[in-house]
């Protein structure tokens, strides 16, 4: 992790930043549950999920986004802090032994409308598994510092 102070000014619409992998696990799944209580059979019985179109045990969706948006975190920008994430999406499910890895594309920036000394970025993200399949999709936006002066 490091640190990479930016201001709005500095972010450029089309930017793109990729993170590394990292693989899905049976212990992934266990512990997810657990955090969260969802012990629903799609995540966590196999011979359930045997009969199913997929045909063997899916990732809860709040486990793809967890880990998706946390292979993010490997910059700190001192000047920007998550405002929220919309039009999230899980477009394939996502199996144990996956390798996904994170797609971020600054698809806007705009003025907050809310905080004069603050500017909106966009980030488009995209969660890719292995096989260059896209498992999850959602804008994150970040309220970035303008500025001064």
């Amino acid at each position: 992790m490091s640190e990479r102070p930016r201001f709005y000014e500095d972010y450029e619409v089309g930017e793109v930043r990729k993170t590394h992998g990292r693989t899905i696990t049976e212990t992934d799944f266990v512990v997810h549950a657990g955090h969260t209580g969802d012990f629903f059979p799609h995540h966590l019985d196999a011979e359930f999920m045997k009969s199913s179109p997929f045909g063997q045990r899916i990732a809860h969706g709040t486990m793809t986004f967890a880990i998706g948006i946390g292979l993010t975190a490997s910059e700190i920008n001192p000047h920007a802090f998550t405002y929220g994430y919309e039009r999230l999406r899980f477009p394939k499910p996502v199996f144990i032994g996956d390798t996904i890895h994170t797609v971020l594309t600054v698809s806007a920036k705009e003025d907050d409308p809310k905080r004069a000394d603050y500017g909106r970025i966009v980030e488009s993200c995209k969660v890719v598994n292995q096989r260059g399949e896209t498992v999850l999709a959602c804008d994150h936006i970040l309220l970035a510092e303008k500025r001064k002066g």
